[in-house]
C-alpha cells in the first residue's frame, strides 16, 4: 500500500476490492453529516426498506457467497429481480424449448465474472460501472447470446457494510 493509499484508507483496488476497510472513517462521517442534514431537513424517516428485506422479499437475489469467492468478490453480491431473470434464470425446460444448454449457475457465473472484469478495469474509487455480457435470452425461442448492459453498484449494506448491487440500467 503507498501513502496516498494509506491516507485514503483504502487498498490499491480502490472501494471495490478493499473489502470491510473500503469505506473509511472520512466516508462514515461525511455519511453521517449527510444523514443529519438530510434529517434536520426533510425530518426523521417515515420507514426504511433494508436490503435484508428486499433479499427476503425476492426484490433482490443473492449471488451465492462461494461463486462469489471463487469470482474474486470480497464482499456480498445481490443482483436485483429483474437482472437475475433476464441474464441467470434458467430451467431444464428452457433447455429443452431453446435448444440451448445452460443452467443457473453457469449464468451466475457468467455475470460475477463479467463484473469482476469491468471492476479490474475501472479507474479506482470508481462506485458504479457497466458491464457488459453475452448471455441466452430466456424467451423461449433463442439459441444464440445477445449482448446486455448491466449496471453494478458498490455501496453500504444495512450495517455500512460495503456490498455490491447488479441490475439493469433502468433500475439504477
Amino acid at each position: 500500500m503507498n501513502d496516498r493509499n494509506a491516507q485514503q484508507g483504502t487498498t490499491s483496488g480502490g472501494a471495490w476490492e478493499g473489502g470491510p476497510d473500503a469505506f473509511n472513517s472520512d466516508t462514515e462521517q461525511q455519511q453521517a453529516r449527510a444523514s443529519a442534514l438530510l434529517a434536520d431537513f426533510f425530518g426523521e424517516p417515515i420507514d426504511v426498506y433494508s436490503r435484508a428485506q428486499a433479499l427476503a422479499d425476492g426484490v433482490l437475489f443473492e449471488a451465492t457467497p462461494s461463486l462469489c469467492a471463487e469470482a474474486g468478490f470480497m464482499v456480498p453480491v445481490a443482483l436485483t429481480a429483474a437482472a437475475w431473470a433476464d441474464c441467470v434464470a434458467w430451467t431444464e425446460a428452457d433447455d429443452e424449448r431453446q435448444d440451448a444448454v445452460q443452467d443457473q449457475t453457469g449464468r451466475l457465473w457468467d455475470v460475477l465474472w463479467m463484473t469482476r472484469y469491468a471492476i479490474s478495469r475501472a479507474p479506482r474509487g470508481t462506485v458504479s460501472l457497466t458491464v457488459d455480457l453475452d448471455r441466452v435470452p430466456c424467451d423461449g425461442r433463442s439459441s444464440r447470446a445477445t449482448t446486455v448492459r448491466l449496471i453494478a453498484d458498490i455501496g453500504p449494506g444495512d450495517d455500512g457494510e460495503p456490498v455490491i448491487t447488479i441490475m439493469q440500467p433502468h433500475e439504477s
